[in-house]
């Protein structure tokens, strides 16, 4: 049985390295994450300068908000990335794996052998699981480079702990959806729906339901810090039914308070906790697909 899951966890990995478009989504999405910090400096660095030149005019007497920021403030737009671009990415990458299978029949004929669904699925997760921490694992390393270069000082332990937090946050995320997109392409009949079902999951989870308990606009949901729900009346009900399903509000306020965006307070303890049980319930249920279903054809 492991020899079962290693191998389709290898034979995963090799995919994935001859996938053309997997290629171009991990590329973009190591590019967007990688220089979010020089984003987020060129930002500092424009705002400031028209803040001197305002206060040399004598048109504000209010201090400069990027005195004293943080070293991990200039990563804070590595959030909205690792929803947006690393959210379809996976997706992608996770209706890939089991379409993939199907087209070539290649589960039903390890499927033939007395071989568990649990173990081909899991090993294929695995190897996804593999390269997702491999493409977050560099640009979490450019990322340390770069703002130690902007900061002209190395990041420290805690700043360093603190990114490993981050990213280990946005691999749970990732893997959400990567199951998200196994199970699309387990269960559609046709390739195309194979990947319209799971983007529609996704929108709905990342603009839907958020915005259900906090009555925010869309465009507001695309900020890399937690919407806020307004208290009284029947938002604090809508808030507590909704907050543990909005999985990317969760990701964005653990991730907020450990990069110490300003605007976020708190102790990221409740929504890692809230991940790791959706990554939980997600693994359960992509384990359980029935035998049968795996070696459905597509109808394409």
């Amino acid at each position: 049985m492991m020899n079962v899951f290693f191998a389709s966890a290898q034979q995963e990995m090799l995919s994935v390295r001859r996938a053309r478009i997997a290629h171009v989504l991990l590329a973009v999405f190591l590019g967007m994450v990688s220089v979010s910090s020089i984003i987020g400096w060129v930002t500092t660095t424009t705002v400031t300068s028209v803040y001197e030149k305002i206060l040399a005019g004598g048109l504000t007497a209010a201090p400069n908000p990027f005195t004293g920021v943080p070293a991990l403030y200039y990563a804070r737009n590595s959030v909205i990335y690792v929803i947006l671009i690393g959210a379809l990415m996976a997706i992608v990458l996770g209706a890939q794996a089991t379409l993939r299978d199907r087209k070539s029949a290649t589960t039903s004929l390890i499927l033939s052998r007395p071989v568990g669904t649990p173990v081909r699925l899991g090993g294929q997760l695995a190897g996804l699981g593999i390269v997702i921490f491999t493409v977050l694992a560099i640009s979490m390393a450019i990322n340390w480079a770069a703002i130690s270069v902007i900061t002209r000082a190395p990041l420290g332990t805690d700043a360093t702990l603190r990114l490993l937090g981050f990213a280990a946050c946005a691999w749970m995320l990732l893997m959400i959806f990567t199951i998200i997109g196994m199970l699309g392409g387990i269960f559609s009949k046709r390739e195309t729906t194979a990947l319209l079902v799971p983007f529609v999951v996704w929108s709905g989870l990342t603009f839907v339901v958020p915005q259900l308990g906090t009555a925010a606009r869309p465009v507001a949901l695309l900020n890399p810090v937690p919407i806020l729900a307004p208290t009284g009346g029947p938002f604090d009900l809508l808030a507590a039914i909704t907050a543990p399903l909005s999985i990317t509000e969760q990701f964005k306020r653990a991730a907020s308070i450990l990069l110490q965006d300003p605007n976020v307070s708190g102790n990221p303890l409740s929504s890692v906790i809230v991940l790791i049980g959706f990554l939980l319930l997600a693994t359960i249920v992509v384990t359980l697909v029935p035998r049968q279903k795996l070696r459905s054809a597509l109808n394409d």
